[in-house]
C-alpha cells in the first residue's frame, strides 16, 4: 500500500502512566533521581508503570471505516486520543493525514462556562476554521444540533444530550478527513441518532472514520475491519466480522469464568465469498424467491460440550413449492439440540440477521419454559419450534444464528452457538424499502372531492 492511500499510520505505539502510592511520592520522583544522579548513585523509582498501550501498530486507508472494540480499560480511549493528538505517546509515533475530528468523552473540549455559541466558536478554530467560516458555518451548526434558546446559554446548564448534540454539530461541518467517534453517541435520543449517522453514511463515501464502540451490531454494520484491544494490547485485528464474533465469545468466556469454558468452532467452509462476504445478488425482477441452505457443519462459532446444536431447518407450512420462500407463508424453524449433561432450565434460539450483522427478528423458548419447566435428562434430544409468517426480504443474503443455553433471562451460559447455521438466499425481490417488507393487502391512491 503506497503512502499516499495511508490515512492514519500507527507504528509500535505505547503508552506508560506513572502511578504513585501516595502524593509525597511525586515530589520524591521530582527531586531525588536527579541528586542521586548527582552522585553516582542508579537513579531510585518512587512510582510504578502502567502501561495503557503496548507496541500497538496498524494502519487505516484513506475512505476506510475501523472499528475498535474491548472492555473497559483496554486502551481504546487513550489510543483515541493519542489519534487526535491531545496524548503524548511514550514510545511509537502516529501520523495523520488531513483534518482529524473527534468526538471523544462527554464534554471533552468544552468550557462549562462558556455559552454555547462561544464553545462553537473555540472548539471549531481548534479544529482548523477561521473566524471567517465559523460564521459562514454557524448556523447550519445551531440547526444540525437543534438545542434552540440554549446555545446562548453556559454549557455547564446543558443536559448530557444536549452537549453531545452541539459536539457532534461542530464536527459534522469542519470538513474533517479522519473522524474518530467514541461512546458518546449512546446518549443521544432516536431522532439525533438518525442524523448522526446518515450523516456518517455521507462521511463515508469520501473520509477515513474510527468508531469505537461495545455494541457489534454496530461495528458490523458501519465498518469493514476491525481491532480488539485487550489489556493494552492488539488481541486481533481483521474483518470487522471475525473481530466482533471472537470478542462476543471473549466475554461471554469473562461471565462464565471457570463454571464452562467456550471452545471455538472454526469454520470449514471453502472460502467462496458464499457465506463469508454475504453478497447481494442482482435484481431480476419484483418477484420474492428464496431458498435456504443448511451450513450447520461447517459454520463457526464455539461450544461447551454439554450441550450441541444437531440440525437447524425451515420448512414451509403454506401450500407452495417446498424449497422456495416468497414471504408471507407461514413456516416453521426447527433447532434440534442434544444434551451431554442433564439441562434443567434448557433454551434453544435463533436470530436471522443481514450480511452486516444486523439482527432482522428471531425469538426463543424462554417464554414457554417460563411457564412450563422443562428439564433436559442427559443425552435427550429436544427441539425448539417456531411457527410464524416469514418476512419479505431484501435482494441478499442472510445468516441464522442458533444457539442453546440452559438457565433464565438474567442468569444463563451459551452451550452451543453457531453464527451461520443456515443461509437464507434471496434471489429476487419485492423489498424496496427497509430492511424487511410485509405483503401489503391494500395500496392506492384516493383523490378527494371536496
Amino acid at each position: 500500500m503506497s503512502s499516499n492511500e495511508i490515512a492514519i499510520s500507527v507504528q509500535n505505539l505505547s503508552k506508560c502512566y506513572q502511578i504513585y502510592d501516595h502524593p509525597h511520592d511525586r515530589l520524591k520522583q521530582f527531586v531525588f533521581p536527579r541528586l542521586q544522579r548527582l552522585v553516582g548513585q542508579t537513579p531510585k523509582q518512587y512510582y510504578r508503570e502502567f502501561w495503557a498501550l503496548t507496541d500497538l501498530s496498524f494502519e487505516v486507508k484513506k475512505g476506510e471505516t475501523i472499528g475498535i472494540i474491548g472492555r473497559n480499560g483496554s486502551g481504546k480511549s487513550t489510543l483515541l486520543q493519542m489519534i487526535c493528538g491531545t496524548l503524548n505517546p511514550t514510545s511509537g509515533s502516529v501520523q495523520t493525514k488531513g483534518r482529524v475530528a473527534a468526538l471523544l468523552e462527554l464534554g471533552s473540549g468544552f468550557n462549562p462556562e462558556f455559552t454555547g455559541r462561544e464553545n462553537v466558536y473555540m472548539n471549531a478554530s481548534v479544529l482548523g476554521l477561521s473566524n471567517q467560516e465559523i460564521d459562514a458555518r454557524f448556523a447550519e451548526i445551531v440547526e444540525f444540533a437543534d438545542i434552540g434558546d440554549f446555545i446562548e446559554q453556559p454549557v455547564k446548564t446543558y443536559s448530557s444530550g444536549m452537549m453531545v448534540r452541539l459536539a457532534f454539530a461542530v464536527i459534522a461541518h469542519v470538513d474533517a478527513d479522519i473522524l474518530v467517534v467514541d461512546e458518546a453517541l449512546a446518549v443521544g435520543d432516536a431522532v439525533f441518532i438518525q442524523k448522526c449517522m446518515r450523516f456518517i453514511r455521507r462521511f463515508q463515501e469520501n473520509g477515513s472514520l474510527i468508531f469505537v464502540s461495545h455494541d457489534t451490531a454496530s461495528v458490523q454494520n458501519l465498518c469493514e475491519s476491525g481491532i480488539w484491544l485487550n489489556k493494552g494490547k492488539m488481541e486481533s485485528i481483521g474483518t470487522a466480522k471475525r473481530i466482533s464474533e471472537a470478542y462476543l465469545q471473549y466475554t461471554l468466556q469473562e461471565i462464565y469464568g471457570e463454571e464452562s469454558t467456550l471452545t471455538a468452532i472454526e469454520s470449514c467452509a471453502v472460502d467462496d465469498g458464499s457465506v463469508s462476504d454475504m453478497e447481494t445478488s442482482p435484481l431480476i425482477d419484483y418477484g420474492a424467491i428464496a431458498t435456504v441452505r443448511d451450513n450447520i457443519d461447517t459454520s463457526s462459532g464455539w461450544t461447551t460440550d454439554q450441550a450441541v446444536i444437531v440440525s437447524a431447518s425451515l420448512t414451509q407450512l403454506s401450500p407452495g413449492q417446498v424449497a422456495v420462500f416468497e414471504g408471507g407463508e407461514r413456516v416453521r424453524m426447527t433447532v434440534r439440540a442434544k444434551a451431554h449433561k442433564a439441562l434443567q432450565n434448557p433454551i434453544l434460539g435463533f436470530l436471522v440477521r443481514d450480511r452486516l450483522g444486523q439482527d432482522l427478528f428471531g425469538e426463543n423458548t424462554l417464554a414457554f419454559t417460563h411457564l412450563k419447566s422443562t428439564p433436559i435428562a442427559a443425552g435427550r434430544l429436544f427441539d425448539g419450534i417456531f411457527e410464524f409468517k416469514l418476512p419479505m426480504l431484501p435482494n441478499g443474503q442472510y445468516a441464522v444464528m442458533v444457539s442453546v443455553a440452559d438457565g433464565d433471562i438474567h442468569d444463563h451460559i451459551q452451550h452451543h452457538w453457531i453464527h451461520e447455521a443456515l443461509i437464507i438466499t434471496v434471489s429476487s425481490s419485492k423489498v424496496r424499502y427497509g430492511l424487511i417488507g410485509i405483503p401489503f393487502e391494500r395500496v392506492e391512491l384516493a383523490v378527494i372531492n371536496e
